[in-house]
């Protein structure tokens, strides 16, 4: 029988080992038998109790006894009123069946919103301000909710998005959970939550919600339509899709079509909270919710939504406790960081919300191919509304009018070759000869209004990149009027709630160009 050459030693190689062994056994022999000697301790009755030792302490877990005590107090309730986290909202109800991109429909829906400012006499003077991921309609403080907006200090009178010249308007998407019909939410055919059987939404489905609220509100053309982040990519949406509504475009820190790198983050956040047992595939209501799912997912998005360099100045190496010894639960201050917003957001919104709205992003794409195959997917899907109007004739009309919500034909719009061929050297040669920009190009024909790009250098999650794409795109596909600005401000991707002077400086003057 033959044996592989490694396994062979010589003589003398085992001979030059064996010390090495006999001291090896002996360490073992000794730890075996003082983990098995046993310690006789007193106790209070006079018998002994026995103890058995070891060569370490064990370690002490406080993060860990913190979830296992909120678990224990969310099963004894209440449970979460995310509807409460937010105050002194309005309400719009729209109470009839709505059909989105991907085929499902909602019998109805609301929609939070806030105002700050005054409708002008023409009512051409309104901006409608769309949200990130998990921001509610509060973007600045007001008479009914004095708290402190996630806007504050870029909106109000005289200030960067001037309520003295302009009407805000500010909602929380469909698919949220501040306010706005969401999975949250009670389903009307059955009085229970949606949870999971709430339809995939996409960034259209919301914007064409946010533009029946301004039909409520008798705004037929907005001053601008402003966003960050994922705000940024619904005002992208809202241009395309109307185009003859929209006077203004502003989007910072956003993309025209999701890219992998930003795919990934949002899919690991939605895995580790998927992996809480107390999600429960999305049924958790009136039971304890998935809070150790949502503080890791949270704590992962953190990472993605600041900056190393940041990071370094803030942080540092520092240590929350340096005397002490080092610790498996949050040790350094980015630890004890990440660990502290996390617990911060994992009671403050639902889970399935980040799940739908997340995904949502995900599958955002300004692409011709992309938005053709919604438009023939709500084509394939009409049926479904079509049943319900049959079913209730006194809605037919204002069910009709959804048709006026559908992706803009671009056909009459095509610039002249001319036109495209003075944009195009904005791009490199890579993307004039990438199928796929040309698909996205070709998907931005819509969008020939005044337009302001911002990007963050800093920001990991949407890279500046991304906003220069949707520049180079927009010229490239006829926009004559497109700004882009690129800041070197170190917060990352949160630099467009952070950096006033710098993000608010530049969408004023947008707001404010003379025409």
């Amino acid at each position: 029988m033959a044996f592989p050459r490694h396994l062979l030693r010589s003589s003398s190689q085992l001979k030059t080992r064996l010390p090495t062994i006999a001291v090896a056994a002996a360490v073992t022999r000794g730890l075996r038998h003082q983990h098995n000697a046993a310690t006789c301790i007193p106790n209070n009755n006079n018998t002994t109790t026995t103890v058995s030792t070891s060569s370490n302490p064990p370690m002490s877990f406080p993060c860990i006894d913190k979830l296992n005590s909120r678990t224990a107090e969310l099963d004894n309730g209440p449970e979460p009123s995310y509807d409460k986290v937010v105050t002194g909202y309005e309400t719009f109800e729209y109470p009839h069946p709505f059909l989105l991109d991907h085929g499902g429909i909602l019998p109805k829906f609301d929609i939070a919103y806030e105002t700050w400012g005054q409708l002008n006499e023409r009512r051409d003077n309104a901006i409608l301000i769309h949200t990130g991921l998990s921001a509610s309609s509060h973007a600045k403080s007001h008479a009914k909710n004095t708290k402190p907006g996630w806007w504050e200090g870029f909106i109000g009178p005289g200030l960067y998005i001037d309520t003295n010249k302009f009407f805000v308007i500010c909602t929380n998407v469909i698919g949220g959970c501040y306010g706005s019909t969401g999975p949250s939410s009670i389903d009307p055919a059955d009085g229970e939550r949606y949870a999971t059987r709430f339809p995939i939404l996409t960034i259209f489905d919301m914007v064409r919600a946010q533009f029946l609220l301004l039909d409520h509100l008798g705004i037929d053309k907005l001053h601008a339509s402003v966003g960050s982040s994922m705000g940024g990519m619904q005002s992208i949406a809202a241009a395309s899709l109307f185009p003859d509504r929209v006077k203004r475009l502003i989007s910072v820190s956003a993309c025209a079509r999701s890219h992998p790198y930003s795919v990934a983050l949002r899919h690991t956040q939605r895995q580790v909270l998927m992996a809480d047992p107390n999600w429960n595939k999305g049924f958790y209501y009136n039971n304890v919710p998935p809070h150790i799912g949502m503080k890791l997912a949270r704590e992962i998005a953190t990472i993605s939504y600041r900056s190393g360099p940041e990071w370094e100045l803030r942080f540092g190496r520092k240590r929350a406790q340096p005397d002490t010894t080092p610790a498996l639960c949050p040790d350094f201050l980015i630890e004890t960081y990440l660990d502290h917003q996390g617990e911060r957001f994992c009671l403050q919104y639902d889970a399935n919300s980040l799940l739908y709205i997340s995904k949502a992003m995900d599958i955002f794409d300004m692409s011709k191919s992309a938005t053709d195959a919604l438009k023939e997917s709500r084509r394939r899907n009409a049926h479904r509304l079509d049943k319900v109007v049959n079913e209730n004739r006194t809605i037919a009309s204002v069910i009709g009018n959804q048709s006026a919500l559908e992706m803009h034909d671009t056909g009459s719009n095509e610039p002249s070759s001319e036109t495209n061929e003075k944009q195009r050297p904005h791009l490199t040669t890579l993307a004039q000869t990438d199928p796929a920009v040309q698909d996205l190009i070709e998907g931005m024909k819509p969008i020939k209004m005044p337009t302001l790009i911002l990007g963050a250098q800093s920001d990991i999650l949407f890279p500046v990149w991304q906003q220069k794409e949707i520049a180079e795109c927009l010229r490239a596909s006829g926009n004559k009027h497109v700004t882009y600005y690129e800041l070197d401000a170190m917060f990352g991707h949160d630099t467009f709630l952070i950096d006033k002077v710098s993000v608010g400086g530049a969408i004023k003057g947008h707001l404010e160009l003379l025409e």
